[in-house]
């Protein structure tokens, strides 16, 4: 019979799950990680990110602990600021809408810094996020929104490194796994694979994220429409987890009918591909938004997109042909990350706003000019304008104004980016507790069971805060591999 005993089970090779098998393999556990996805295409939807990871800081001297090859020279010329607990917890709560379990998110927060010194242990490498998530003025480099750090490499570097500490700690991975079936059997654990394999185990962490890539979950669960959104992470994300913890007793939790989706390159493929990263177009905060029919139909300036680009995706979803278009001119473009100037951009360019409008295939040109040129005369030129805070400058007497970073688009030559909308995980999945313990109907914990990182129905709701799934999906991921031992 072809059957596999291990102590730990964990399902899925990303963030979370990688981070349990090593927390769990730590401890003395015998570990089996199952894969679905072939080798190649290992690191879920981890691998598709940039990497950058939210955490609690009082100072440049925690950052150290986490960047111990941080120069001094980098020290000066920047301004890290700080990112307390408390406000680190005050801003997950306040996005989703008070819903978020408080333990689950305390535990989050408090234990993100730790989180991130322990993986520096397992093989990662932090460093700043300057690329994305910082201006130089004055001749310092300035971080806003919360974000100060990235892992060499990306998401891609992230995966690397915690796969490659897991063969060397000796967890044993499976690949092309994929588990259907999570049964009870006496006092431990069965996983049938769709290709005959069975693995037994005294304990199983799901970290299988989400559904985003389930085209008819999508339409039943988020709504019509959402079937023709493109899949921005990994094509193997399609419920699994959720659907075998369900069926096994635990209690469907969070929200449902939400997920983090973002304006997304129009011309990319229609699923995620490790070959194409970077097709995402999340700093439209800089420019002006408009839909075919030449009108803005979002708040750009509303707060920094770290907090507001979550829900771009659901916005474009809803625009006629479910495509719009970020304009640019000299003012800020020379500000725009790695992400707008991939080969593969869908990127438009003009002398004249009249030439560019010309230029945008199915779009009403003379409501676009009626749009541009009104906007421009709406712009409060006189408050200073200051991409690394809240600046206040905005627009007056707009029924739809920009709070926040509005340049009039006059200076040439301008860019025109098409957009579309690219679904990155959903919300709903299961409720756990502060121990990773997956919950029941009645909320008690289910023997055995764990899970971490984007099936968590515990901790996103309505809007998502950027690097916050990367940082909870290794707290809960370590605190699930730790209580899977008993510890």
């Amino acid at each position: 019979m072809n059957e596999h005993e291990f102590d730990v089970i964990v399902l899925g090779s990303g963030n979370a799950g990688l981070c349990a098998a090593l927390s769990a393999r730590e401890q003395g556990a015998r570990v089996a990680l199952l894969e679905r996805a072939p080798e190649r295409f290992r690191g879920g939807n981890s691998a598709h990110t940039g990497g950058a990871f939210r955490v609690a800081y009082e100072g440049v001297d925690d950052l150290r602990q986490l960047m111990p090859d941080l120069l001094d020279s980098e020290v000066e010329n920047s301004d890290f600021g700080h990112y307390g607990q408390d406000e680190f917890y005050a801003e997950l709560a306040t996005l989703s809408q008070y819903r978020a379990d408080p333990e689950v998110l305390d535990s989050v927060v408090s234990e993100s810094l730790p989180t991130l010194r322990w993986m520096i242990g397992k093989g990662v490498r932090f460093m700043p996020i300057y690329g994305r998530q910082a201006f130089k003025l004055d001749g310092k480099y300035r971080f806003w929104g919360g974000l100060t750090i990235e892992v060499s490499g990306g998401g891609l570097g992230l995966v690397e490194a915690l796969l490659q500490r897991a063969e060397r700690d000796g967890v044993e991975i499976f690949y092309e796994c994929r588990a259907q079936t999570l049964r009870r059997d006496g006092q431990r654990w069965r996983i049938g694979c769709a290709d005959g394999r069975e693995f037994r185990a005294g304990a199983v962490v799901l970290a299988t994220g989400g559904f985003h890539a389930n085209l008819a979950w999508r339409a039943q669960y988020l709504g019509p429409g959402w079937d023709l959104a493109k899949v921005r992470g990994t094509r193997y994300n399609t419920g699994d987890g959720i659907r075998m913890a369900l069926d096994a007793g635990a209690v469907a939790h969070g929200n449902w009918s939400g997920c983090h989706a973002v304006f997304y390159d129009v011309n990319a493929p229609e699923l995620g591909d490790l070959d194409r990263l970077n097709q995402q177009k999340n700093y439209f905060h800089l420019g002006v938004v408009v839909n075919a029919d030449g009108k803005r139909f979002v708040d750009e300036g509303l707060d920094f997109r770290n907090y507001t680009y979550s829900s771009m995706g659901a916005k474009v979803l809803q625009q006629p042909g479910g495509v719009a278009w970020q304009l640019f001119d000299q003012h800020s473009l020379e500000l725009l990350p790695d992400e707008y100037r991939v080969r593969q951009a869908t990127r438009i360019q003009a002398d004249t706003l009249e030439e560019l409008a010309g230029k945008l295939e199915g779009i009403n040109r003379v409501a676009l000019l009626d749009t541009l040129h009104e906007f421009n005369a709406a712009v409060r030129c006189e408050v200073p304008f200051n991409p690394s805070i809240r600046d206040g400058r905005s627009t007056q007497g707009l029924s739809l104004p920009k709070s926040n970073w509005a340049n009039p688009l006059e200076r040439p030559p301008f860019v025109a980016f098409a957009v579309t909308c690219g679904i990155t995980f959903t919300f709903g999945g299961l409720k756990v507790n502060a121990r990773a313990e997956v919950l029941d109907e009645a909320d008690r914990p289910i023997p055995g069971l764990y899970a971490a990182g984007e099936l968590v129905g515990n901790l996103y709701y309505v809007k998502y805060a950027g690097g916050a799934g990367l940082t909870s999906g290794a707290v809960l991921g370590r605190i699930a591999g730790l209580a899977s031992t008993g510890n």
